[in-house]
């Protein structure tokens, strides 16, 4: 068993609008990678599928409510390492807005932004690979 590699789940929402524009969460200063910005979303729980996950963490990051079957996966990044931890895995999943009221509830603050735009905000490492994989041409 030792020699088995652990990794972290997380799953990210691209949340496009019906301009163009993709939603983005600017983390808390306090939080590991502060004053950047991601796609929202979370870790995977024990027991939960990430598309579940998914649902769980934007209706806890921004009282958004999105059905699991309108999200559809698009892509993921991983890190080599870990330093120290298990080395995370981000999913991403894409879905369309329906116009819902939402709103950064765990700080930070969110904002709508357009591929050139996003491309050129500070972001982490796998955020920067998830952005460029999502804006390619063709892919969306």
């Amino acid at each position: 068993m030792e020699n088995i590699p652990t990794w972290t789940c997380v799953v990210a929402l691209a949340l496009r609008d019906g301009k163009g524009r993709w939603l983005m969460h600017r983390r808390p200063a306090d939080k590991h990678h502060g004053g950047l910005w991601e796609f929202p979303g979370g870790k995977v729980e024990t027991g939960e599928t990430p598309r579940n996950a998914l649902v769980r963490e934007i209706e806890e990051e921004l009282g958004l409510v999105i059905e699991p079957a309108a999200c559809a996966p698009v892509g993921f990044a991983e890190e080599t390492s870990g330093e120290g931890r298990p080395p995370i895995v981000i999913m991403l999943y894409t879905s369309v807005w329906d116009g819902s009221g939402m709103g950064a509830l765990e700080g930070g603050e969110i904002d709508w932004f357009t591929p050139e735009e996003a491309e050129l905000l500070a972001k982490p490492p796998l955020d920067v690979a998830l952005a460029a994989k999502l804006f390619a041409k063709g892919v969306i």
